[in-house]
Order: structure tokens, then sequence, then C-alpha cells
């Protein structure tokens, strides 16, 4: 699948579901309302839309929420798309929170994901609860080292705070040096209602990565998991850091994602409203005709890139829809 822009889309994201046993305050308002079971893509539906994409080019391909987790019977769908490994996908992985990684680690590798990336702000337990309001860091922290002794290769994600955790990543860098876990930083974008203003929670990386540099010797690398992360080597801990900039600078010129909701709406950009019914050709037919004419003719109004602006007039967010509807 080839895009306008010339930019071949080979990274699928898919939401399985928007719900999340976490209520983070940059993501979600506490009071959520979430989607009406019977409106999400059964586990059967979500396994052939996800097959027509791999048809369709797709090399990589990353389940997300909410907590994809917590779906009831995910590893069913985990366990059918590791099965297409090797079969057109490269690579299947998951982002997660770490809250049900104690139970899941070992049939995750089993089912053939070798990589995930678990959601984590804070290694300070106060700090964790009320970022994640609902969250206990213990239960992730036991869940992460349970990934890691099944043999999965962990990345942590930690969006930037300002005010919160900004005083965290010398600590958060040693404790990944430690675990051999990369590390990479995120800035938090303005997609949502979450009670807040998403103006005070923003900090730029470009001054996170001023900081840094006074204390870590960071060096640029060609390292790319596929993603929009631009990864620098620690020499200090022999890991990698990554940043990822939607505010300060956007990766859109190579990127290569689309995303699929757990109701079966596609959106060809994190930071744009334009988006394709998939669902609709998905339930008319068991053959994929229509499917697949409706993936190319999304692809082909895939944008350049997104709108994403902080600006501290306008506390409306960017993006009306929350991030756990698109898929993180």
């Amino acid at each position: 699948m080839i895009d306008p822009f010339g930019r071949a889309i080979s990274y699928l994201r898919v939401s399985v579901t928007d719900r999340c046993d976490f209520r983070c305050v940059y993501c979600m308002a506490e009071d959520m309302v979430f989607l009406p079971k019977k409106d999400l893509l059964t586990l059967e539906e979500l396994d052939r839309l996800c097959g027509a994409f791999i048809r369709h080019g797709v090399k990589k391909l990353r389940l997300t929420g909410g907590e994809p987790l917590v779906r009831r019977d995910v590893m069913w769908l985990i366990r059918r798309l590791g099965e297409q490994l090797g079969q057109g996908l490269d690579e299947l992985t998951i982002t997660t929170n770490g809250s049900q990684l104690a139970k899941y680690a070992d049939e995750l590798f089993a089912a053939g994901i070798r990589r995930i990336n678990v959601s984590l702000d804070t290694l300070d337990a106060a700090k964790f609860a009320a970022i994640t309001r609902w969250g206990k860091l213990p239960a992730v922290l036991d869940g992460v080292m349970a990934a890691k002794q099944a043999g999965l290769h962990v990345k942590i994600n930690t969006v930037a705070l300002k005010g919160v955790n900004e005083d965290e990543f010398d600590g958060l860098i040693e404790w990944c040096g430690a675990q051999k876990f990369d590390l990479c930083l995120i800035e938090t974008m303005p997609m949502g209602e979450i009670g807040e203003d998403r103006t005070e929670q923003y900090l730029p990386l470009s001054l996170v990565r001023a900081r840094l540099n006074r204390r870590w010797t960071l060096t640029e690398t060609d390292f790319s998991t596929g993603g929009p992360a631009r990864y620098v080597s620690i020499a200090e801990t022999g890991q990698r850091l990554g940043f990822i900039t939607p505010m300060t600078h956007n990766f859109c010129e190579s990127c290569n994602r689309v995303r699929v909701t757990c109701t079966g709406t596609l959106y060809m950009c994190l930071g744009q409203d334009d988006a394709a019914d998939l669902r609709a050709p998905l339930l008319a037919s068991e053959d994929d005709g229509l499917l697949d004419r409706a993936i190319v003719e999304a692809i082909a109004r895939k944008p350049k890139g997104h709108d994403f602006i902080i600006d501290r007039r306008q506390t409306r967010p960017a993006v009306r829809r929350h991030m756990s509807v698109t898929g993180g």
C-alpha cells in the first residue's frame, strides 16, 4: 500500500478495546464512558480485518487499547495473529500498561511476540497512583519482570509531564540500564477531553534532552523499530533512549502507520479526524472484495501529517477522540 506521498504503509496498530483498568490523567477523564460491548468487533472479525491488511503489505502489527489484555479471550486473537508470522507478517507486538503481564507474559511469548512496550511514567508508587488514578505500581513492576523472565524484550514508554515526572528521567535511565530495557520518552498529545488543562502537562522533549546531555553521553543512531521514535545510544548504560516528539518535531515525513479501532474505523492519521468505515464492508460479505477496496481507497486519502499544536489560549483538544479510542 502506497499513500499519496509515496510512503509505503507497512505498520498497523489495532485497538482491541477502548477499555482500560487505569485512568491516566493525560489520556482519560476519570469518569470515562466506554463503548457498549455490542459495538465492538468480535475477535474473529478483528482477526479477519488484520488478515486483510497483511495481504495488502502490512509487515508489523501492534495490538493496543485501552489496555489490550483486559479484553476477554484476547489471547485467542494473539495466537491467531501469531500464526501469520513468517506468512506475510514479520512482527507482532503489543503495548500494555503492564497490569496483566504477570498473568500473560509466558503466553505472549509462546504466541510469537518477542517485543512489548510497557507504559510506565514513574517509579514512585505515590506518583504512579496519582498519574494512573487506579493503578498500583508493584503489580506493574511484577508484570514487567515476568515479561523479562519470559524472554520478551521490554521497552518502557514514559510520557513526559511537566512538574510531575521531569525529575525522574535520570532515575528511569539508570533503572532501564540495569534491567537492559530501552526507554522511550513521549510528549503529551492533545487528544480527547481529560478534565484538565493539557498546557499545564506539556513538557517539550527538546528541553528534556538538553538536560539529559549534562549527565549522559547520548549518541545519534539510525536504529528504528518502524515507529516514530528517534533513538540515541546511552554510553553509560549501553541501552537506547527514544524520543517521540509530535509537538516539537513531528515525524510525519516517514509515517508508515495507520490505526484501526475496536469498532472497525480506520484512522489514516493519529492527529486528523478523517476516517474510513471498515466495519460495513467487513460485515457485508464473507468475501473480502468490498473490504479490500475500502482499505485501498482509505490509504489513498492518507494526509501528509498531523496538526497538533499547543496553544495556551485554546484549551480544547486538537482531536476530540481519546487516545484509547484510536489506539495508543
